[in-house]
């Protein structure tokens, strides 16, 4: 026998009192960012190779086996077979487990440098943004002259003065990377700081730093992914090219740039040398800049459907 629904009985199930409006579902920003980024299939395969590198990035050591420290003269630079899968170096050191020990600390290296850019371009743009006047003019001066200086002369004389390590080569690329943040949070910054809230915040008495904090940043987390996703991928490449030309990390370390490096001097003879570092540089640089490509598409407010 059929029944009349009650007004909360058609909430429920989503019925309108007018047949002709189409209720749906309340999307936040983010859950509609996520949906429009699955849509994005390009971007998803690079999200679910990213995921596997960083799998045998964080296992390939202990899936392998082996010491990659170990010196095996009896089998140097052996092509890939069934116990080297990547072959072997001038040393008889197997590559499959050095490539993986290398590309951790390519990612390790270009994830803390992503971090200290964020923290102090967020701190320098926010308090540029925020007192404006005098503080903004004279702090941007200070941008204007950390940019007139060559990025990759900089990282060079630091490099010289450091020594070939990762703390240096950390300060080298870091010592100018954090403008271009600082000159994006700003510019967002500026836009949000006349908004009504950030007014009634003030009018509450809450400090300059509570509200920077509390208020501001987090308006513009969507441009800091972006910005994220674009800087690693170009602190790896940096890395690996700095050790490329022989001007990065010496030594014992081993990163992708050291290996690409390393292999380049037998590339006519052991091709494979060179071959599977560069490989799994170009994936991750790929990968990553693929799915920042993915996150600029659905973190835009005019792709909201």
């Amino acid at each position: 026998m059929n029944r009349i629904l009650t007004l909360e009985e058609k909430a429920h199930v989503g019925i309108s009192n007018n047949a002709d409006v189409i209720t749906r579902p309340v999307i936040s920003y983010w859950r509609g960012a996520w949906i429009r980024f699955k849509e994005n299939k390009i971007a998803i395969f690079a999200l679910y190779s990213l995921i596997l590198l960083i799998f045998f990035i964080i296992f390939g050591p202990v899936i392998s086996n082996t010491n990659y420290t170990e010196i095996d003269a009896a089998n140097r630079n052996i092509s890939p077979n069934s116990v080297n899968w990547f072959g072997s170096d001038q040393l008889g050191r197997d590559l499959f487990s050095r490539i993986w020990i290398g590309a951790r600390l390519s990612l390790i290296i270009a994830l803390v440098c992503s971090m200290i850019q964020l923290l102090v371009g967020c701190a320098y743009g926010g308090i540029m943004a925020y007192f404006g006047g005098k503080v903004d003019s004279v702090m941007m001066r200070i941008i204007e002259i950390v940019t007139s200086f060559p990025s990759l002369l900089v990282t060079l004389l630091i490099m010289m003065v450091v020594g070939k390590n990762v703390a240096g080569l950390l300060v080298a690329m870091c010592i100018t990377s954090w403008v271009g943040t600082a000159r994006i949070v700003r510019g967002q910054i500026m836009q949000l700081r006349e908004s009504e809230y950030v007014q009634a915040s003030q009018m509450l008495g809450s400090s300059p730093f509570r509200i920077i904090l509390k208020h501001l940043l987090p308006n513009t987390i969507s441009l800091l992914i972006l910005d994220l996703c674009s800087s690693i991928p170009d602190y790896i490449f940096t890395e690996a090219s700095l050790s490329f030309l022989g001007m990065g990390l010496g030594g014992d370390i081993i990163s992708l740039g050291v290996l690409i490096s390393d292999g380049k001097t037998k590339m006519q003879f052991y091709p494979w040398q060179m071959f599977f570092p560069a490989v799994i540089l170009v994936i991750a640089v790929l990968a990553f800049n693929l799915i920042g490509d993915g996150l600029r598409d659905a973190l835009d407010p005019r792709n909201i459907r």
